[in-house]
């Protein structure tokens, strides 16, 4: 069974953030089995602001070490001044590149309103095309009026979690049938 992380960087239990990555997983597992994991920011516990990996405490550096033995990942974060939370970038920060080449990735985001639909496109997208991942055509932005009690409560999102679900699904059985890539330059 394929390994997918689930991150959500919020830093609130319960939050629509959470929420919404766990949708996009649940309609992922009506496609394929999968081994799922669910972390949220707060699981990395304190003391993450380090400059170096070696310096992360234990539930941060295994929650690096997830998401870079995940098969796929499904990320989210809410939306803070216009973009992803800081925390959430540091988080990615640690990750080695080399272990984000090719994996299969949903893009997902929380916000206050409509006015922040695009940080998906503008921020999330770009920083995973630096990591070369393989990133579902479908990503899910949520505003506070999609969601209700931390689920999604609009048909609109609901299609949208859908489309990412079946997508990540199929990029999962395309990685899974191509060899590992890798970031190393080519012999000369």
């Amino acid at each position: 069974m394929p390994r997918v992380v689930a991150f959500s960087a919020s830093s609130n239990r319960p939050s629509r953030t959470r929420g919404l990555v766990e949708a996009v997983a649940a309609e992922l597992a009506r496609h394929r089995r999968i081994d799922l994991r669910i972390y949220d920011l707060l699981d990395a516990g304190p003391g993450i602001g380090v400059t170096n990996r070696e310096a992360l405490p234990l539930p941060a550096a295994r929650i690096v070490e997830a998401i870079e033995g995940a098969d796929a990942l499904i990320v989210g974060t809410p939306v803070y001044k216009g973009s992803y939370s800081g925390l959430f970038k540091h988080m990615l920060d640690f990750v080695a590149p080399e272990h984000m080449v090719g994996k299969p990735v949903v893009l997902t985001a929380t916000g206050g309103g409509l006015r922040h639909a695009l940080i998906v496109e503008h921020s999330l997208r770009p920083l995973f095309g630096f990591f070369a991942a393989h990133i579902a055509p479908t990503s899910v932005y949520a505003g506070g009026a999609e969601m209700e009690d931390c689920a999604v409560a609009d048909a609109g999102v609901a299609e949208r979690v859908a489309a990412a679900g079946r997508e990540l699904a199929l990029l999962i059985e395309a990685a899974a049938l191509t060899p590992k890539l890798s970031r190393a330059a080519p012999a000369a």
